[in-house]
């Protein structure tokens, strides 16, 4: 998942990302380590944030939207 290139795009540290999406830092860094899949709700969560499509987080696309 594309997730810590999207938070380091926008300058956040894994706690000032957790903190905006009301989430455990411990989280954000197991998603980006791919040792935690994230649910329908949190990949939306994730793509509503950084704009961008599920798709795109997911690697299945480059296109961002």
């Amino acid at each position: 998942m594309r997730l810590q290139q999207l938070r380091k795009q926008k300058n956040l540290s894994q706690l000032q990302l957790a903190m905006a999406l009301n989430m455990n830092q411990n989280s954000i860094s197991r998603y980006e380590t791919g040792e935690r899949e994230a649910d329908y709700k949190t990949l939306i969560l994730f793509a509503d944030y950084f704009n961008v499509s599920i798709d795109y987080l997911l690697e299945r696309t480059d296109k961002p939207n």
